[in-house]
């Protein structure tokens, strides 16, 4: 007998042909229901093993409201819905579902959704117990070793970063030395590049008087509890100096984790990790701590957190893995440039996906380098010696997309005079990236769902179907969920392709990676066209820095290679033009902050998008329309056109033309 399913429908005739397709198949039904509320009686009686869960159901609860209670009981289950707006979308996908139907669908696509559930939900559950066996054990051998406790902690933050993410970790005992301020810690500075931060470091950096930190109050020091602080540290008495409030400020911290170990002597030592981003950490993270407790407490009996090495506490700050390049400094990551940490938790992301065979979605703005994130996925996978082939949905006419994907035989419409290979057979073996997803017609849509879910191809013009081993990573600079309310993108397919999401920030998002970016590129086209690389000019690294950069690091790229070009090699580089047009700046009054810059490039911005639109009458696609004169996708422009309130009707009304 297969699993057990338990049907949450409030539609009978869907939920009649739902338990005959299924019993059909060998599954047991346990019972169907029409609410919430009968569904929790249900559960009681009978737990199933995976639900097939509406959306919409009769009473006031919702099927993401029970779906909550699953995730809780860690059972597993598939949303059902025949539309969804954004805000259901975004709903449902904090509940994490193992699938997601579409109505109407058919037989077969429900009993591969199951079989894809029930794969997921019992390899998640592998997956995290192996992962986490081999964190215990790693922990353990720590705990053997004979070195210090500065690099004992460096360990354990290497080893926790995927599972708690944090750009400062700290250890230190409680209750604390009154006399002596013995906390030690490592500030994440690089991909897998951190800095160690004592009291003397922490002195330097915070501006504090010599043994300041001695005085300082811990306002957890008295907790044995873990505890979670978002946006701001906890309240404190006026004039008092906390060490949160130090780390707070001096490394512009936002939320942190704070975790105590007690250990034989009465003792304890408290770890804990701050983060830049707000909300990250949650209930889950204080469990795996849980988890970790025994191990943890291990490697803090040996001293570590509390006994600093002098070498390092009163030389120098010590930078683990350096690397002033600003270059990721990993295998797999070559090519990227930036140490920023926004970029830093893609690029965990990345690592902790790349291993698997799991489909992955990467988000972001055009010229945040999408590809490269790609690249770095099949690069780091054990599919890194096969193909890794990229597909531009937006380049290939809608007419030819589906035999440029899939392939075609002889003859199969005009003009196809032999037999072709489609990019997913190129693919075989390897990895296929899928560039702006979000262009592929509806109608291809369908079929590249099935392709996810049944492994399988249909190549145009033939009635076969050939099995396929490819793993799918996709990327869009559009908000599919958008798009998913406006229907001119599948909600099925999205779920599918959104089971890894990693976003990409854009680059004004991250300037503080400026400048190893400028170098990068500026030594790059030196090398290229046999130039001396002699330095950035201060005024061009200052304007660079007060830019918004709309097009990201393609825009910085190509600006970088007009520099280089124009540049006699004998002088550092300058721009060649301005990015915030000088006559905008003088003209305008009241530039006091740089919002106020910020909405001259705006302004500026629209004024020349208009300019070209009124040279080409309005026409956006196609040759010598406006997208290819301002050498942009016709995506793109559109989305700047309705971000700076520039409507299209305007010049067709005022031309007459479109």
């Amino acid at each position: 007998m297969r699993n057990k399913i338990l049907i949450v429908e409030d539609e009978f005739v869907v939920a009649n042909a739902l338990r005959l397709a299924v019993q059909q198949a060998g599954y047991r039904v346990t019972d169907i229901v029409a609410s919430a509320g009968e569904a929790d009686e249900s559960l009681e009686k009978q737990k199933p093993d995976i639900v097939l869960l509406d959306i919409r159901l009769n009473g006031k609860r919702s099927g993401i409201d029970f779906a909550r209670k699953l995730r809780a009981e860690n059972i597993a289950f598939i949303y059902l819905s025949a539309n969804s707006s954004q805000k259901i979308l975004e709903e449902a996908k904090t509940t994490e579902p193992y699938g997601f139907l579409v109505k109407p669908f058919r037989e077969k696509d429900l009993l591969v959704t199951l079989d894809i559930a029930w794969y997921r939900h019992t390899h998640s559950l592998e997956t995290k117990l192996r992962q986490e066996e081999l964190l215990q054990k790693q922990l353990e051998e720590i705990n053997t070793e004979t070195s210090d406790a500065e690099q004992k902690l460096l360990r354990i933050g290497r080893l926790i970063q995927p599972y708690i993410p944090f750009d400062l970790i700290i250890s230190g005992s409680r209750p604390r030395d009154a006399a002596q301020f013995n906390d030690i810690g490592y500030l994440r500075i690089g991909f897998d590049e951190y800095q160690f931060i004592g009291g003397k470091e922490l002195t330097t950096i915070a501006g504090l008087k010599q043994n300041a930190l001695s005085e300082v109050v811990e306002i957890n020091s008295g907790n044995t509890d873990a505890a979670i602080y978002h946006d701001e540290i906890p309240k404190q008495n006026p004039g008092v100096l906390s060490l949160q409030k130090i780390l707070f400020d001096s490394f512009q911290l936002q939320s942190y984790l704070v975790f105590p170990v007690v250990l034989s002597n009465g003792l304890s030592v408290q770890y804990s990790f701050y983060s830049r981003q707000r909300d990250i950490y949650s209930k889950n993270h204080i469990a795996l701590l849980n988890r970790l407790k025994t191990y943890l407490g291990d490697v803090a009996e040996t001293k570590i957190g509390y006994n600093v090495s002098p070498a390092l506490s009163e030389g120098e700050p010590d930078f683990d893995n350096k690397n002033k390049s600003g270059k990721v400094n990993y295998p797999g990551f070559q090519s990227i440039i930036g140490n920023h940490p926004l970029l830093l938790a893609a690029l965990d992301l990345t690592t902790q996906v790349a291993p698997y065979n799991t489909s992955v979605l990467i988000l972001g703005e055009s010229g945040t380098g999408k590809e490269k994130v790609a690249q770095s996925i099949h690069s780091l996978s054990p599919r890194k010696n096969g193909p890794f082939i990229r597909v531009n949905c937006a380049a290939i006419p809608a007419t030819l997309i589906e035999s440029e994907l899939f392939g075609h035989e002889k003859g199969a419409f005009t003009g196809a005079i032999e037999k072709r290979k489609g990019k997913f057979e190129q693919a075989d073996n390897g990895t296929i990236f899928l560039d702006e997803i979000g262009e592929l017609p509806l109608e291809l849509q369908v079929k590249l769902l099935r392709v996810l879910q049944e492994k399988e191809i249909e190549i145009v013009g033939s009635s076969s179907h050939r099995k396929v081993n490819v793993r799918i990573v996709a990327a869009t600079n559009r908000n599919l969920e958008q798009e998913v309310a406006k229907g001119t993108f599948r909600l099925d397919l999205y779920y599918r392709l959104n089971v890894f999401p990693i976003t990409l920030p854009p680059l004004r998002d991250r300037k503080s990676d400026i400048e190893a970016l400028t170098l990068f590129f500026a030594s790059k086209y030196c090398n290229e066209f046999n130039k001396t690389f002699i330095g950035i000019a201060t005024s061009m690294m200052e304007e660079m820095h007060a830019y918004d950069w709309p097009g990201n690091i393609r825009e910085l790229e190509n600006v970088l290679e007009q520099s280089v070009i124009l540049n006699d090699g004998k002088s550092r580089l300058e721009l060649k033009r301005s990015l915030i047009p000088a006559a905008e700046l003088s003209g305008k009054v009241n530039i006091e902050t740089l919002e106020d810059v910020k909405q001259v490039q705006r302004e500026t911005e629209r004024e020349y998008i208009i300019s070209i639109l009124k040279k080409v009458n309005g026409r956006i696609r196609g040759v010598d329309g406006a997208a290819e004169l301002l050498n942009i996708k016709p995506t793109t422009l559109e989305s700047k056109m309705a971000k700076l309130g520039i409507k299209k009707e305007y010049f067709i009304n005022s031309t007459g033309n479109s």
